[in-house]
């Protein structure tokens, strides 16, 4: 008797998870994500001159490791160079998968950054051309377990220009630039969460803009949201005044950058003097859903 009550249970048992399978909605291939943060950095160079910014994105992901992702932030520097626009928006198109069963994988993909109602664009306006940028990358990555891992990833940028810039005096473009980065993320537990990352981006036929970056970021999950601090550092040169800022002396001081009196016709910004590739602290929150 005692045996037949336990084969009636592990059947009910069975047929109960069945239908608990069948009734369970698959998986969204949509995610959602909002988030603030207290200063827009973006390969160690700020893109709102310090400010806040408020960023959305939506990604598309498909179980065959195809994915798209469209992406939105306000900024302010295509405004103080060119004289209009003061959003970002962002579109890629990649494929990530593992090499067979190994912990060893690979995301390759096309990602284009978009400045809607940009100004001039035609060099020498001041030392930027059009900002809209185009790149192709490649990443490797390692799954160390319990939601840690590594990356290396290299992308190239593909457009005539890359984010603007080109040689003032010979009036080459920027095609060909190029940013290699290392990345490590690490589950610390209880909702902890540590980022680290090291970057290099060079600039083609404009090597002043070249340097290098690096941040520390730690993470918690709050339940309603992800709050974050970040500490990002570069070496780029640190003197800015308006005498050596980025439009007088661009090959001394390519990211002493400023946010008055900005012009569309000849040359950006004429005060508010500030190098937005100096070592900051930034706070965010981020939503995902």
């Amino acid at each position: 008797m005692q045996k037949k009550l336990m084969l009636a249970a592990l059947i009910g048992s069975t047929f109960a998870s069945l239908a608990m399978a069948e009734d369970a909605p698959p998986a969204s291939p949509w995610s959602f994500n909002v988030g603030l943060v207290s200063d827009y950095i973006f390969r160690g160079v700020s893109q709102t001159h310090g400010a806040p910014a408020l960023q959305a994105g939506v990604t598309y992901t498909n179980p065959n490791g195809f994915y798209a992702n469209l992406w939105g932030s306000n900024i302010t520097w295509v405004k103080d160079a060119l004289g209009s626009g003061s959003l970002e928006i962002d579109a890629s198109l990649g494929f990530k998968n593992a090499f067979g069963d190994s912990k060893w994988g690979y995301d390759v993909g096309y990602y284009t950054y978009n400045y809607p109602g940009h100004g001039s664009t035609n060099p020498p306006a001041s030392f930027l051309a059009n900002p809209n940028t185009q790149e192709l990358y490649g990443a490797l990555t390692y799954d160390l377990g319990n939601n840690n891992s590594l990356m290396a990833k290299y992308s190239y940028a593909t457009s005539s220009y890359f984010i603007g810039w080109y040689n003032p005096v010979t009036l080459q473009d920027s095609r060909g630039s190029g940013y290699l980065e290392f990345d490590g993320t690490f589950d610390l537990g209880n909702g902890w969460g540590l980022t680290a990352h090291a970057g290099h981006q060079t600039v083609a036929n404009w090597g002043h803009a070249n340097y290098s970056d690096v941040n520390v970021g730690f993470t918690k999950d709050v339940g309603f949201g992800v709050i974050g601090l970040l500490v990002s550092t570069t070496d780029a040169p640190s003197g800015c005044s308006a005498g050596t800022n980025a439009v007088a002396t661009p090959a001394t001081a390519p990211y002493c950058w400023g946010n008055n009196g900005a012009t569309s016709t000849n040359g950006g910004p004429t005060g508010g003097w500030k190098n937005v590739a100096r070592s900051t602290a930034v706070l965010s929150f981020s939503k995902t859903f």
